[in-house]
Order: structure tokens, then C-alpha cells, then sequence
């Protein structure tokens, strides 16, 4: 299903987007990486499989016409875009009273706007060949919402209702999309994301958790997305926890922060 087709992942020079880009290329795709970090996707690109057909780009995915310029480029390099992963993401971690504005703007425009332009600079390349799958990495917040984590809750919830919105608007089209929910993933985000400048005691408490959850490799969520896709899956649930948070919001969707409480 994989075997020459161009794979597009943001956010590759590390974590689940090199996981990604590891495992595409295993099944014979052909891989576009970017990433805002050059060294992490030199050290992408030297895992490869030396016969992948592969090109790495710099890329600031938070500003429009980059990511436009970048649909282009691989246009122009691979000929087609048959997948989109829309994998690059931080957060900032803060309570609603600590986090200022400028921090929250910082937060949305990566995790969302560079989804959406992600999703709307490659979506014209996939109608016109009727053919390709955007797969959009939300979160297990996503689904729930966590204290200290209320821009990152804004920008994944929003990422699930764009993808959602596109099961609906592209029914027909030859393309699809996924909305993908990790749960605790031990990737480096750590070093891409932020703590608000006000942040305390419970900012402190929180991300202890939060890092106690952190105990699935980046492989097998890749692995998962892999195995979603080629399902034929809207929606993918992977690593620590997320099934029984997806199964929670469901059952208990106004009493699940009690839950969250004595669980912690």
C-alpha cells in the first residue's frame, strides 16, 4: 500500500515523526521530512534504508507561506503527495491564570494553525490526483481536558474537530483523513515545548505526572498510525492510556476530571 507512494511528515526530525518516516521508508515509500530542528532531520535521514528516495526540507510550520512553498517543492520534487502527516507539535504547560496571551498565540500557532496549513496547502495536490490521506496527530487531550494544559487541550481538540469535519466534506473524493490520539508517548517534546513564565507550584506538580504517563516508545505509536492507516481507520488510538481515555470522555463525559483526580 506504501510501496512508492510520497509520505509527507512534519515534524520529523525527532520522535514520532522520525518514527514515522523510519517505518514508511521500510514499506518502500518515497519520504518528504521536515522539521524546524536541520541537525534532527540530518539524523532522520541517516536512518533511512540507503535505497529510500528521500529529501529533507527546513521548515516553519507555523507561518503560511512556508508551509505553501513546501507543497510546492515537493510537488515539484516528487511529482505527488499521496500521505500528509501533520505531526508537528509543543506544548506549554500553565494553568488558565498563568499563561499570557502571547503564550497561548505561540501554543495555537504551531499545534493548529500548523495543522491547517498543512491540511489546506497539500489538500488541492491530493483532490486533483483523487487520491490521498491526511493524517492530523491530535492527543489523548484531545479527547479530555488536563489542568496545566488548557493550550494544548485548545489546539488538540480543534486539530480533532478540523479532521473530523474532513470525514464528512471529502466522502467521495478518493481522499481520506485520520485524526490520531497518542497518549503517553515518550518523545523529547519536552525540549520543543514551554512553561509559562508564571509557572508554580501546580505547574510543577502537574508535569510530574504528566512524565510518569511517558512510558510508550515513539516505533510503536508509529507502528500503530502504520497499522491504522492501512485499515482504513478514522481514528487511531495509541500508546499509554489512550483507550481507556477515549472510553472514559464517553462514559463519564461530565465526571472524568474526578476520575483524572484519583488516578493521580
Amino acid at each position: 500500500m506504501f510501496d512508492n507512494k510520497v509520505v509527507v511528515i512534519t515534524g520529523a526530525g525527532s520522535g514520532i515523526g522520525r518514527a514515522l518516516a523510519v517505518q514508511f521508508a521500510q514499506a518502500g515509500a518515497r519520504i518528504a521530512v521536515s522539521d524546524i530542528n536541520e541537525e534532527g532531520l540530518k539524523e532522520t535521514l541517516a536512518l533511512l534504508p540507503k535505497e529510500t528516495d528521500a529529501k529533507s526540507y527546513l521548515l516553519d510550520a507555523t507561518s503560511w507561506e512556508a508551509v505553501l512553498e513546501h507543497a510546492s517543492a515537493v510537488k515539484r520534487d516528487f511529482g505527488a503527495a499521496h500521505y500528509v502527516i501533520n505531526n508537528a507539535g509543543a506544548t506549554v504547560v500553565g494553568s488558565v491564570e498563568n499563561t499570557s496571551i502571547e503564550e497561548y498565540k505561540w501554543q495555537l500557532d504551531l499545534n493548529l494553525y500548523g495543522v491547517l496549513y498543512g491540511t489546506k496547502a497539500f489538500l488541492p495536490i491530493m483532490l486533483e490526483q483523487e487520491e490521498g490521506c491526511i493524517v492530523n496527530i491530535s492527543s489523548v487531550f484531545g479527547l479530555l481536558s488536563y489542568p496545566t494544559q488548557s493550550a494544548y487541550n485548545m489546539s488538540k481538540f480543534a486539530v480533532r474537530a478540523l479532521t473530523e469535519c474532513l470525514w464528512q466534506e471529502l466522502d467521495g473524493t478518493g481522499v481520506r483523513a485520520v485524526c490520531v490520539h497518542p497518549g503517553g508517548i515518550k518523545t523529547n517534546i519536552e525540549r520543543s515545548s514551554r512553561r509559562c513564565g508564571n509557572a508554580g507550584k501546580l505547574e510543577d506538580e502537574v508535569s510530574l505526572q504528566v512524565q510518569k504517563m511517558l512510558v510508550t516508545s515513539p516505533e510503536k505509536c508509529a507502528q500503530d498510525i502504520l497499522k491504522g492507516i492501512l485499515k482504513g481507520r478514522r481514528r487511531v488510538l495509541t500508546g499509554h492510556m489512550s483507550r481507556t481515555i477515549f472510553w472514559l470522555v464517553r462514559l463519564l463525559p461530565n465526571r472524568y476530571p474526578m476520575i483524572l483526580k484519583m488516578l493521580g
